[in-house]
């Protein structure tokens, strides 16, 4: 517990220095967060390793509470991706920033807060350090958002965050003041058997799972989220996407731990929240032409899936189940890992890219792949990964989801009952062939073909303090996805600690490293071959006739909107996507272009047209505003007559 709180206050400490050194502020601020790193990982792993007095619990007498600080499993297991992301988006940062000038050395101040926030967050074992912890990292992650705050879209952003996210903290304090009613202290502990299934028991739930799905980013909670990971620098998009999102998973794991007798439709209502953020999610990335706002929505498909492992293990946790209990909760919670993982490496490939070229936009790229080779190779590992293709390690944690639905296909379950295992296996089929068709997209668009514009054209690839935590992301998802069964102790300590269970499905593992490595192989065979028969240009080749083709154009390759306008007019239904196409007339017309956007459901469709008309209305009471003070008296007098002729009737 001593180095874990060593690695927080270092986190906490790492932008002061750089307040006051104008050179190597952010050196410093790295170095710092990488001592962070090594104390805290090296605290965690000794409690997921199972050393004796490795999870230790901070107490006192005032709280009246079991503990306010607590680095059980839990704990240490969602403090690894803290880490991680944060030494790694310090690093990037050195390059990112390089040569801009501002609020810079703040900036780095803010992220060493909030990565100490989240360090404090995953500790929490009571009402008051949790919310304290929440708070700060709400409002820090609102500052980092808001660092090109002179971009209207920025703020806009911003300020959409900072309502949601306290819309969801007021529903934390009601829960936890209904908790604290139950337990009569504030303190984290197990829930009494049989309160599940009462009215306080739902009401709990209920708010917790609003509460928390407002950070996580649950459709249709998520409006907040596309445009604040999208406004925001990109390594502090890839520690919101990779570890902010996952404290309201956090949450929801602490609570499903303490309750020993979930009744059933508790994992029904989470399977089917999974399913339509994970699927809906995909979708309207596809969608998508920013490219950071793509990565945003893939954010909501990934917290679907992880959705949908808690609902697995919540079913088997119901049915006394521990087998499909197991799985589940492992499948989720290695997801939250690997998530952060391929989740931070995409979004620091996105920085790359932006960093080169200026631009988003995914109509305003392409041909990079040979311009940033290794900015394409992270990318496609990212993508890669994201998709769940072996033998990357986004595989394994969908692989553990797949094999306890599967079991949870037997005559054992129940008859009715086998209707959710079925809805998560259709999930997971089909996010997976939408999420392969995006990044299709994605990858295609930026990285192959020709520039679309001189932007793309003059593209550069990135400085090596931007490179090396790219790579250092890859590897670590080639490390799981090849050798997935070194992380099964460590794992199987985490899904113990969700409530009694065998344990004995892990070893389900065992066959995993067989997979990834025949596909590793496979797929360096298939390299060769291709290598080999390649045709070899000589200097007597002589081109064959090319019917007047002389060479290829930018404009007649694939953009993004048409790559994606079959599955986005087969998804219409859902999407309803906005197409601007001008009218083309006269003999000699004017060129013109195909475009089309998505907008969200919940934010453009629903809240802004609403937010507009409450505007509206509010401002038709302007005109009792005149500003003369007789009318305000006359204002006065009209309601004390309205008074006494209530109280005289």
């Amino acid at each position: 517990m001593s180095l874990f709180l060593l690695a927080l206050l270092a986190a906490a400490a790492s932008g002061v220095p750089g307040l006051f050194l104008r050179r190597k502020g952010g050196e410093v601020a790295a170095g710092l967060l990488g001592l962070a790193a090594v104390l805290g990982l090296w605290a965690s792993l000794r409690v997921l390793s199972g050393v004796p007095g490795g999870a230790v619990t901070l107490r006192t007498a005032s709280l009246g509470a079991p503990g306010f600080l607590v680095l059980d499993p839990l704990a240490a297991f969602f403090a690894i991706p803290v880490l991680l992301l944060s030494v790694a988006g310090a690093l990037y940062s050195l390059g990112y920033w390089e040569g801009r000038r501002g609020n810079t050395p703040a900036l780095r101040l803010v992220y060493g807060l909030l990565t100490a926030s989240l360090l404090m967050l995953v500790m929490a074992s009571h009402a008051l350090t949790f919310l304290l912890a929440w708070e700060g990292m709400a409002i820090t992650a609102f500052l980092l958002v808001m660092a090109e705050d002179r971009e209207p879209e920025t703020r806009r952003a911003g300020w959409i965050y900072l309502v949601a996210t306290h819309t969801g903290t007021l529903l934390l304090f009601a829960a936890f003041a209904l908790l604290a009613k139950i337990h009569g202290h504030s303190g984290f502990a197990a829930l009494p058997t049989g309160l599940a299934a009462t009215r306080g028991g739902t009401a709990l739930f209920a708010l917790f799972l609003l509460g928390f799905g407002f950070k996580a980013g649950v459709l249709p909670l998520h409006f907040w989220l596309p445009p604040a990971h999208a406004a925001a620098p990109s390594h502090v998009s890839a520690l919101m996407s990779g570890v902010m999102l996952k404290m309201g998973i956090l949450g929801l794991v602490r609570f499903l731990s303490w309750v020993p007798d979930p009744p059933i439709w508790w994992g029904g209502a989470l399977v089917a929240l999974g399913a339509l953020s994970g699927v809906l999610g995909v979708a309207f990335a596809l969608g998508q032409h920013d490219l950071k706002r793509l990565l945003a929505y893939h954010s909501i498909e990934n917290i679907g899936i992880i959705l949908l492992g808690l609902g697995l293990g919540a079913l088997g946790k119901s049915l006394g189940n521990p087998v499909m209990q197991t799985l589940g909760f492992a499948g989720a919670l290695l997801h939250v890992v690997n998530h952060s993982l391929f989740k931070g490496l995409l979004f620091l490939s996105a920085g790359s890219v932006l960093h080169a070229t200026g631009t988003r936009n995914l109509e305003q790229l392409g041909g990079l792949g040979q311009r940033m080779p290794w900015t394409s190779g992270a990318f496609l590992a990212g993508s890669w990964a994201i998709c769940g293709l072996p033998p990357l390690n986004g595989f394994v944690s969908e692989w553990l989801i797949y094999l306890g639905a599967f079991r949870g296909l037997g005559p054992n379950l129940g008859p009715g009952r086998q209707g959710w295992p079925v809805v998560i296996l259709l999930s997971l089929a089909l996010i997976g062939a939408l999420a392969l068709a995006c990044f299709a997209k994605a990858f295609g668009a930026v990285f192959l073909g020709l520039p679309r514009t001189g932007t793309a054209a003059r593209a550069h690839e990135a400085p090596r303090t931007m490179l090396l935590p790219m790579g250092l992301l890859a590897l670590a998802c080639l490390a799981i996805g090849v050798a997935p069964i070194l992380f099964a102790p460590a794992l199987g300590r985490v899904a113990d600690a969700m409530g009694p269970a065998t344990g004995a499905a892990l070893p389900a593992l065992a066959g995993l490293p067989m997979i990834s490595l025949v596909a590793l192989v496979l797929g360096l065979l298939a390299l060769l071959l291709w290598r080999w028969l390649r045709p070899m240009p000589r200097r007597d080749d002589r081109p064959t006739w090319d019917c007047g083709y002389a060479a290829p154009d930018a404009r007649m390759q694939y953009t993004a909107s048409s790559f994606a306008d079959g599955l986005v007019r087969g998804l219409r239904w859902a999407l309803r996507p906005a197409v601007h196409l001008p009218k083309v007339s006269g003999w000699f017309p004017r060129p013109t272009r195909y475009e089309s956007h998505v907008p969200d459901p919940i934010l453009d469709r629903a809240a802004a047209p609403a937010l507009r008309f409450t505007v509206r209305g509010a401002a038709l009471l302007r005109i009792a505003q005149g500003g003369a003070l007789p009318v305000y008296l006359l204002y006065v007098l009209l309601t004390l007559l309205a008074l006494l002729v209530w109280m005289v009737a």
